[in-house]
């Protein structure tokens, strides 16, 4: 079994190359929004103690049945930030229930130029799947305030995950990032 995290900052693409990669590997895409657009028919998952509680339930939940099947693994994407410890043992968290199980882990970040995201964000793929971003103006208001707030990408020689890949995807195509993650895990 194989889980691949993918991290990165708002419409830097990961649901899109986690569905790129999904497709090439067999590998079952969980993307972060699966369970945010569950829980937001119910509760705030940003605003509410109940939504983040139910999104953190139902996430777990996946995560410990996936990891005991006898399924080929995992794709999880994750808005990451990386001045917030309690991140960091988010994800290490998620790695360790999967390696307890024997499976390989990788964790990959994308970045992008910022006016490349913000074109991104408006693409038909992710309003498809992202129903709260439909409101496009308040989606790039939440995506410029979240990204004064929050640092989403690493610095140079600072992750200390191990099978670690950082790849700009500015100029890539979904199915070019693909292909390079999956030359990590094979």
């Amino acid at each position: 079994m194989k889980l691949v995290i993918i991290l990165g900052p708002h419409a830097v693409g990961k649901m899109t190359v986690g569905q790129e990669l999904a497709a090439i590997t067999g590998l079952k895409l969980f993307h972060n929004h699966m369970t945010i657009e569950l829980v937001r028919n119910f509760f705030s998952v940003h605003g509410s103690s109940e939504g983040r509680r139910l999104n953190s339930l139902f996430r777990q939940e996946i995560f410990e049945a996936v990891a005991k099947s006898d399924l080929p693994g995992l794709i999880f994407t994750y808005m990451f930030d990386f001045d917030d410890p309690s991140e960091h043992e988010y994800i290490n968290s998620i790695i360790r229930l999967f390696e307890a199980h024997n499976a390989e882990t990788y964790v990959v970040e994308l970045y992008a130029d910022f006016n490349i995201r913000i074109e991104r964000n408006k693409t038909e793929n992710r309003l498809l799947h992202k129903p709260s971003k439909r409101d496009v103006e308040k989606s790039e208001e939440l995506f410029r305030n979240l990204e004064s707030k929050y640092r989403l990408n690493s610095y140079d020689n600072e992750v200390s995950f191990n099978n670690y890949l950082k790849i700009d995807n500015t100029n890539l195509l979904p199915n070019e990032v693909a292909m390079k993650i999956k030359n990590l895990i094979v």
